[in-house]
C-alpha cells in the first residue's frame, strides 16, 4: 500500500513538472517563439510572478504541515505523502494559473507608452497569427522585429510628435483592423479572387505595406541620430584633426633640434 502511494506521488510529481514545463513554453498550442523583444519581456514578467506565487504557496504548505507536525508530534508517513502531494498539486495549479490575458483591440489604441504599444501589439498578433495564411504569419515575424527597433526610437520623442502618433495609427489600429476584417472572412472564402487577388494575398500585401512604412518611420527617426553623429565627428576633426576619429593623437613631427 505505501509502495502505491509512493508511485502515485511520484506521478505526480512528473506530470505536474511537464505541465510546469510545458506551459513555460507557452502551452502545447502556442509554442511558437515571441516574434518580439517586446513580447518576450511581457512574457517573462508574467512567469515571475508565477514563479513567485508557487514559491509563496509551496513554503506556506511546508510551513503549515511543520506547525501540525509541531503540535501533534509529527504528521507520520501519510503526512508526508499529503504534504507531497499538496506541494506537487499547488505548482500544478498555480502554474496554469492566472493565464496570460492577450490584450484585447481597445488594448492595443490606448497604448501611449512606446513599450507598452510594442508590447502589447506583438502579443496580440501572436494571438493571430495560427489563423493567418503562411506567408501573412512570415509577414507578422518580419514586423515584430519591426517593433522593437522602432519602440527603442520612440523612447526619446515626444508622445505628441506627428512621427508618434503616425506610428500609434498604423499600429494600434490600422494594423489590427487589417487582421480582424481578414479573421470576418469565412475559411472557404479566403482562396476566392476579388478585384485580382484572394483575401490571403490582401492581407500579405496589406502586412507587407505596414512592413515597408514601420522602415520608412525607422530610417526617418534615424536620419536625425545619423546627421547628429556626423556633425559631432567632424566636430572632432576639426578640432583635434583627422586622426582623432581613429583614436589616435595626431603626430608630432621629429626636428634635428628635438631629436
Amino acid at each position: 500500500m505505501a509502495g502505491d502511494s509512493t508511485r502515485e506521488s511520484d506521478r505526480i510529481m512528473i506530470d505536474a513538472s511537464r505541465s510546469l514545463v510545458v506551459q513555460q513554453h507557452g502551452g502545447y498550442h502556442r509554442r511558437a517563439k515571441s516574434i518580439g523583444e517586446g513580447s518576450r519581456k511581457l512574457k517573462q514578467r508574467h512567469w515571475a510572478k508565477k514563479l513567485r506565487n508557487i514559491v509563496i504557496a509551496v513554503l506556506a504548505i511546508w510551513l503549515a504541515a511543520g506547525v501540525v507536525g509541531t503540535i501533534v508530534s509529527g504528521i507520520g508517513f501519510m503526512g508526508v505523502m499529503a504534504l507531497i502531494v499538496a506541494s506537487v498539486i499547488a505548482v500544478a495549479v498555480f502554474s496554469q494559473y492566472p493565464k496570460m490575458k492577450v490584450p484585447r483591440r481597445a488594448d492595443l489604441s490606448a497604448a501611449t507608452d512606446p513599450r507598452q504599444l510594442v508590447g502589447r501589439t506583438e502579443l496580440w498578433l501572436e494571438a493571430q497569427r495560427p489563423a493567418l495564411p503562411a506567408p501573412a504569419a512570415d509577414m507578422v515575424g518580419r514586423i515584430g522585429v519591426q517593433l522593437d527597433a522602432l519602440g527603442l526610437q520612440l523612447e526619446g520623442i515626444d508622445r505628441n510628435h506627428p512621427v508618434a502618433r503616425e506610428v500609434r495609427t498604423l499600429v494600434g489600429d490600422t494594423l489590427p483592423e487589417m487582421v480582424e476584417s481578414y479573421r470576418k472572412i469565412p475559411q472557404a472564402l479566403r482562396g476566392e479572387q476579388r478585384a485580382g487577388a484572394t483575401p490571403d494575398e490582401q492581407l500579405a500585401g496589406g502586412l507587407g505595406k505596414i512592413s515597408d512604412e514601420l522602415g520608412r518611420v525607422t530610417r526617418e527617426l534615424a536620419e536625425g541620430s545619423i546627421d547628429d553623429l556626423a556633425v559631432k565627428t567632424r566636430y572632432l576633426d576639426y578640432k583635434y584633426g583627422g586622426d582623432a576619429a581613429l583614436g589616435h593623437a595626431p603626430a608630432t613631427p621629429v626636428t634635428k633640434d628635438s631629436a
